[in-house]
């Protein structure tokens, strides 16, 4: 076990534009208010003695920490940004030489704040603490969270709130964002600095390829189909898809206004921002797609000399994405309600169901359960659809159960609404028990607490970022 950090910022090799050299604030009342134990191992650091570890390590000045820069279409309008309320402690390697970035967030102003305090309010934090952790145990790519604490001040928010920060580890912060801003700078070679390193930290396997730079960005649209695909499949709504919330490592990051389904509806958006519906939960998969055009469009002349080629080899394969992720879509909702082999009227079965949930508010998770444990048709209206699925089953050739497909339980809003608002009293007996529950979520052993659908009043319409 390491005793201190093991730290390695190739990060910083990177010119000035990419980044500026930051502290965290000093927060002379921190608290430990969860840790994460399994990746504290995971980390080969000392969970001992870790409460008192990471406080120092926040209050270091001696740590060469940064906050990193990039640029990003917030709602499909472009802007300059940064690392607002973010520090990047540093790139730590474990035993086994992973690399790991450890970032502070809501630890205090930056170059890039702006207007903000780059504060974080403690609910913020736990909340990214839990989704986070329980997308990781449904076994969806996402950043981490290795630790979340109390600041022990009050921030202004709506009224005033506790400050918290939460320390996340991620494979990599870099973003669509990041190369965005390399493009604005008018200095090529920022551009192919930043690509050359970015298949060096993720894909390093390239780098030797002949066209290493298309087949970079190959790499990085398979990583988004995957990762959209398993935001679909346990009805997850990420709520700000901006650019620079998209990471090349195909993590899940910054879980702002992010909420799950409770009822199914293609068109829900929680987040209070989100007017107009652009990150809809159907329109994610448009989202990035969009998304990764805008990549695409930092490294053209990499990809070839000649323009028009460069554009056609990215149209390919985006035009490949469309076709891929839709049949990696019917593979996926046909496992979702357990059928297999390839026959022409799937689609027309799963649209029928998706339809039945929508316009009967069907609860999206319960719903592919009673399914899977032949429970549906204590529904009326679905008998008849239930009849034609009894018929499709019957031309299965594999009868096995696909066991990490649906989940039996998923962070219900209203669920981590109650340990937020008991967060107020310091009261987080019922975070440490539900994070355990969340361990494992394709348990049918389940508390019903945890599995049953809100009732009305403790629906949840709007979430926040808390910025």
């Amino acid at each position: 076990m390491y005793q201190n950090w093991n730290f390695e910022n190739s990060y910083l090799k990177l010119p000035q534009l990419f980044y500026s050299n930051t502290q965290a604030e000093k927060f002379p009342n921190l608290e430990v208010v969860s840790k994460n134990i399994k990746l504290i191992n995971a980390l080969n650091l000392e969970n001992n003695n870790f409460n008192n570890f990471i406080i120092k390590s926040i209050n270091d000045k001696n740590i060469k920490s940064f906050s990193q820069s990039y640029a990003g279409h917030q709602f499909g309008h472009f802007t300059v940004l940064g690392d607002g309320r973010a520090t990047l402690l540093g790139e730590h390697l474990n035993s086994n030489s992973e690399r790991y970035d450890i970032q502070l967030k809501g630890s205090g102003k930056t170059p890039y704040s702006r207007n903000g305090d780059g504060k974080g309010t403690l609910k913020s934090m736990l909340r990214e603490f839990i989704i986070s952790e329980a997308m990781h145990n449904l076994n969806i790519k996402t950043t981490r969270s290795l630790a979340v604490l109390k600041t022990g001040e009050k921030i202004m928010r709506t009224g005033f709130e506790q400050g918290g920060i939460l320390v996340r580890v991620a494979k990599s912060h870099i973003r669509v964002g990041t190369f965005q801003l390399a493009q604005i700078s008018n200095k090529k070679e920022n551009t192919k600095e930043l690509l050359d390193y970015s298949i060096e930290r993720l894909y390093p396997e390239l780098k030797n390829n002949k066209n290493k730079y298309l087949d970079f960005y190959k790499k990085v649209v398979e990583s988004q189909i995957n990762l959209i695909l398993d935001w679909q499949r346990v009805g997850f709504i990420h709520g700000v898809m901006n650019t620079d919330n998209m990471s090349l490592s195909g993590e899940t990051i910054d879980y702002g206004p992010c909420a799950f389904l409770d009822e199914y509806n293609p068109n829900k958006v929680f987040s209070s921002i989100d007017h107009k519906g652009r990150y809809s939960f159907n329109n994610q998969p448009k989202i990035a797609l969009w998304n990764l055009a805008r990549l695409a469009e930092t490294f053209l002349y990499l990809i070839d000399e000649d323009e028009n080629l460069a554009i056609k080899k990215i149209e390919t394969v985006l035009k490949n994405f469309e076709i891929k992720y839709y049949d990696l879509w019917v593979s996926m909702m046909k496992k979702k309600i357990n059928i297999n082999q390839e026959y022409k009227e799937d689609i027309n079965l799963i649209k029928e169901l998706l339809n039945i949930m929508h316009v009967f508010k069907l609860d999206y998770t319960n719903t592919f359960i009673d399914i899977e444990n032949n429970n549906i048709d204590k529904y009326e209206f679905i008998k008849d659809w239930k009849i034609k699925l009894d018929d499709r089953k019957k031309l299965n050739k594999n009868k096995e159960k696909h066991i990490d497909i649906n989940p039996y339980i998923i962070p219900r809003n209203h669920i981590i609404d109650k340990i937020l608002k008991e967060s107020d009293d310091n009261d987080f007996n019922n975070l440490d028990k539900t994070m355990d529950i969340f361990k494992n979520p394709y348990n049918h052993n389940i508390q019903k607490k945890y599995s049953e659908p809100p009732k009305e009043e403790e629906k949840i319409h709007q979430t926040f970022c808390g910025t």
